[in-house]
Order: structure tokens, then C-alpha cells, then sequence
């Protein structure tokens, strides 16, 4: 617990502190990204949906994926907290998660329990029951079991991935995460652009190197964003030109639709991203590849 502590309180300085300058482009990253496919943005969502009765800020970024002025019509996949009280485990909760469906949104599991708690400090028969329940309270409005799962705090063991298989989960980590996973208090934003050409530049480099897989002719850029943040859901018409201003700074060619518009086409490529064994080395945005090194596999 002290470990974790002290990871905490680091990740806590490093999402505060300075963010370094995006990897310089040079001509032979350019020259290899010719040889690649475009890219397109598989957006995600944490933590969802929120409960509240004002503004609520999951069904405000269910609007701007409908409506917005960089490409209309976008689909994304919601990681849900499918009994958390301020999130799927009331009843608004459950009419946000009905309304992200009926949108032609991918509802995925990310935790049945009632606070947003690590699987690896389940017991089993606690992990089998969020993991039967979750799967659940979803196939209750799809008509399916979730075939995608998001561990919290992005968190998993050779224990908990083996739980995730029996149950048809397959995980899905990201490549960019926009450090917004702080609900209360300040949750602002300040540095957004510089952390995500950051982080892309690094992404780019795996791109140029052939790391990525290529689905439906263009490579799947998986994003996180928290939909119960309400700065997120404020300024998520900006953070998509964001993330196309990021890919033209880094030299990365962008689909024609830089964004999922089609399920199918998104599902397809979620699953391709995702974890095809416990012990694949996985890149993490920032300081989590630290904080869950492999030894914890």
C-alpha cells in the first residue's frame, strides 16, 4: 500500500508539472510514415455515465460526437461503471447508458462494484460476481454481453486477465489519454494541447516503425477522455480539432473521416488494439507504464 501511495503521489506531480516537448520529426520518421496507412481516432470514455440532474456532462458529450463542426456523427466506446451509484447504478445512469446504445455507441464493462476499485484487489469470488454482474447490467440494454473491457486504473494481472477471458472481455488499454480522470476539485486543463502533441509524437513513432495494426485501411489511434468530467464535456468540441492539429503537427495523415462513424468499423478496430496476452508488453501514455510495471504481471 505504501508502493501504491508513493505511485500515486508521483503520477499526481508528473500530470501537474512540466510536459516535455513533442519528438522532434526527422526525415527518416518521415520518410517510413509514407509506407503507412492514414490514421483515425478510436475515441474512449471512463467512468461513465455520470448521475447528475444538471448539465449532465456524458449527455453533453453524447451531443457533440452527434453534432460538431470537425465531423458529425461520431462513435465512440463508453466504458461504463455499470452500479457505482453516481454513475450506471441509478436510474438516470441507466437512461444515459440507453441513450450512448441507441446512438450506435459501444457500451463496454469497466467496473460493477461501488467505487471505482482495482480487479486486482478482488478476491475471486468478488472479481466473478462484478465481472457476471457488469456484463449484465449491459446485455440488459445491448441484447449482448460486452466483448470489451477497460481495467481501472488500467490494472491487470495474470489472475484478473485470465477472469476477463472466461467472461469474452477482451482489454482494451489507449495510446493517448487526455489526464482528465480528476471529477472534483480542479479538473481543468491548461496544458491539453501541449500533453496530447506530446503524447502523439511518441504514438507517431511506433506508427512509422509498423507497431500499430491496420484495420480497414487506416491504423486506430485509441484516445481516452473521462465523459463524467465536466470540463472534459465543456470543451470536447475543442479537444477533436485538438487531436486533428496534433496529427498535422506530427506529420501524421489523417483519414478521410478522422474519426469512427460506423459501429461495426469501430468495434472491429477496438478489438484489434486490444490485449491478445497477459504478457504483451503494453505502452501506456506518461507514467503508468511505471507504475505497473511487469513485474505486477
Amino acid at each position: 500500500m505504501k508502493l501504491f501511495t508513493l505511485a500515486c503521489a508521483l503520477l499526481t506531480l508528473s500530470l501537474t508539472g512540466c510536459i516535455g516537448a513533442p519528438v522532434a520529426l526527422t526525415p527518416q520518421t518521415e520518410q517510413r510514415l509514407k509506407a503507412q496507412a492514414p490514421i483515425r481516432f478510436l475515441l474512449t470514455f471512463d467512468d461513465g455515465p455520470s448521475a447528475s440532474g444538471y448539465n449532465n456532462p456524458s449527455r453533453s458529450v453524447i451531443a457533440d460526437l452527434a453534432h460538431n463542426p470537425v465531423l458529425p456523427g461520431i462513435k465512440a466506446v463508453f466504458f461504463l461503471q455499470t452500479e457505482a451509484a453516481r454513475s450506471g447504478g441509478s436510474s438516470r445512469g441507466r437512461k444515459t447508458m440507453e441513450r450512448e446504445h441507441a446512438a450506435g455507441h459501444i457500451l463496454a464493462f469497466h467496473t460493477a462494484t461501488a467505487l471505482h476499485t482495482n480487479h486486482r484487489w478482488l478476491n475471486d469470488a468478488e472479481l466473478e460476481r462484478t465481472l457476471t454482474e457488469g456484463a449484465a447490467d449491459i446485455a440488459s440494454i445491448t441484447g449482448t454481453s460486452p466483448v470489451l473491457v477497460r481495467p481501472p486504473f488500467w490494472n491487470y494481472d495474470k489472475r484478473t486477465f485470465a477472469a476477463y477471458q472466461r467472461h469474452g472481455l477482451q482489454v482494451l488499454l489507449t495510446d493517448l489519454s487526455a489526464n482528465d480522470g480528476k471529477i472534483w476539485g480542479f479538473n481543468g486543463s491548461p496544458r491539453r494541447r501541449a500533453n496530447l502533441y506530446r503524447q502523439l509524437s511518441l504514438v507517431r513513432e511506433r506508427i512509422a516503425l509498423g507497431e500499430l495494426p491496420t484495420v480497414d485501411g487506416v491504423i486506430p489511434v485509441v484516445m481516452t477522455f473521462h465523459d463524467i468530467n465536466r470540463y472534459t464535456a465543456r470543451h470536447m468540441q475543442e479537444y477533436l480539432q485538438i487531436l486533428m492539429d496534433s496529427a498535422h503537427i506530427n506529420g501524421l495523415n489523417t483519414a478521410v473521416e478522422p474519426f469512427y462513424t460506423d459501429t461495426t468499423q469501430l468495434q472491429r478496430a477496438a478489438l484489434a488494439r486490444t490485449v491478445k496476452v497477459v504478457s504483451e508488453p503494453v505502452h501506456l501514455p506518461g507514467v503508468w507504464n511505471w507504475v505497473w510495471n511487469a513485474d505486477s504481471r
